[in-house]
């Protein structure tokens, strides 16, 4: 899909949603105000301005961006190793190259990683092995999405 075409009408169409996740991520993980969170795959930013911490998002779609976002891809993150105490990606994964992308998330986070996966995209049960042969998840079910949580590297 090419968001730069609903870019006006995206947080409309899946904002609600989108905030679940996040709701039920809060619930299962702790984020405090001082950590550092890298949102990939960032969007409009939903994500990005949930948590009460140090933020910045991420994303190829340069129509999408807002403040505290900047223009790149989950493949080749801008940062140095072990910069983020946090790297989310919400409902974004299944649309990059998984595995370098995980490549990339493992190499700039120090402490958590949450992704979030749809569960009715093509590459699930791919992104998802994957997934679970790089990091230690807990899974938590959400509607759509299967939440990975993992603490600690």
């Amino acid at each position: 899909m090419d968001y730069k075409y609903i870019t006006r009408s995206y947080d409309e169409l899946y904002k609600e949603e989108q905030l679940e996740k996040l709701k039920i991520i809060k619930e299962n993980t702790k984020i405090n105000k001082g950590d550092n969170l890298l949102d990939v795959g960032c969007g409009t930013g939903l994500s990005t301005e949930f948590f009460d911490c140090n933020s910045i998002g991420i994303d190829p779609c340069f129509e999408m961006l807002k403040k505290d976002s900047i223009c790149g891809k989950a493949e080749n993150l801008p940062f140095r190793d072990k910069t983020f105490d946090i790297v989310l990606a919400v409902t974004s994964i299944h649309h990059f190259d998984a595995k370098k992308a995980i490549k990339e998330i493992k190499r700039v986070s120090k402490k958590k990683v949450i992704i979030t996966l749809l569960k009715k995209a093509k590459r699930f049960k791919y992104v998802k092995d994957l997934l679970n042969k790089s990091f230690k998840f807990k899974e938590v079910d959400g509607k759509k999405d299967l939440i990975f949580i993992q603490h600690g590297n």
